[in-house]
């Protein structure tokens, strides 16, 4: 069964970037997952469709409303429902969630059916998120103008993870963070490149080497870049030897 995806947003529009672009866009049309959006503004009942209001305690900005929320919500569930799943997971995004890791992207990939909430304004009232949300995604320290972005941002992580929609179904299992490291250096053609040429043990044809500087090169620029993930991580004996060598060689890290 394709996964299906169900966002509540006030910017339905914006989700063209993910459901028609690129490898998103062609497993949807492939029909690997399907993405139904939901407006709260559709179920509103005044006439200014309001789905925001003033918060108590006073502050700046304003509060999305919990009832035309909660509407939504129904709706995406029951649609979910309706195409055999039981009981869709449900996410909100904020700055205030856990961060999204390769882990948990997997995870989700799991689920037969997710529900994003695209927060807006200054928040969400918290009784809504009580009661109706399972987990809240970060996706950065950082404040965006919505939740939009972040919720395609998890679509488009989680897609490329379902079978068949890579054309190679290996690029997911090399991607960075997969193993824990960033990804290696990447080359094409030309072999020289304004003077520079391509390492030649990736033209020599021997494999094994090129796994081996492939790791290499993940172990140096993880340790140049991003040395919490591999303290996260750890080092077996023979990677500590390859960045070893990289010391003795003096190559630069």
């Amino acid at each position: 069964m394709a996964l299906q995806i169900d966002a509540v947003t006030l910017f339905p529009q914006m989700f063209a970037a993910v459901s028609e672009c690129g490898i998103s866009g062609r497993a949807f049309a492939r029909g690997h997952a399907e993405l139904q959006l939901w407006n709260p503004r559709d179920f509103t009942a005044d006439n200014h469709r309001t789905t925001d209001d003033r918060p108590y305690g006073g502050g700046p900005g304003m509060v999305m409303l919990a009832e035309p929320l909660a509407a939504a919500l129904d709706a995406a569930q029951q649609r979910q429902q309706q195409k055999g799943v039981a009981r869709p997971h449900r996410i909100y995004l904020s700055p205030q969630g856990r961060p999204l890791d390769h882990a948990r992207v997997m995870r989700l990939a799991e689920q037969p059916g997710l529900i994003l909430l695209a927060g807006r304004y200054e928040g969400v009232d918290q009784r809504l998120l009580d009661e109706y949300i399972d987990e809240t995604i970060s996706i950065g320290d950082y404040v965006l103008s919505g939740g939009e972005l972040a919720a395609m941002v998890v679509i488009d992580a989680i897609i490329r993870q379902l079978p068949g929609v890579l054309g190679d179904a290996g690029s997911a299992q090399q991607d960075s963070f997969v193993n824990g490291l960033l990804d290696y250096p990447h080359y094409t053609r030309p072999e020289v490149y304004r003077g520079v040429t391509v390492p030649s043990v990736l033209t020599g044809g021997n494999h094994a080497l090129i796994q081996r500087w492939r790791l290499q090169q993940s172990l140096l620029l993880t340790r140049k870049h991003r040395p919490d993930l591999l303290a996260k991580r750890g080092m077996s004996a023979a990677e500590t030897h390859l960045l070893a060598e990289c010391r003795q060689d003096n190559q630069p890290d």
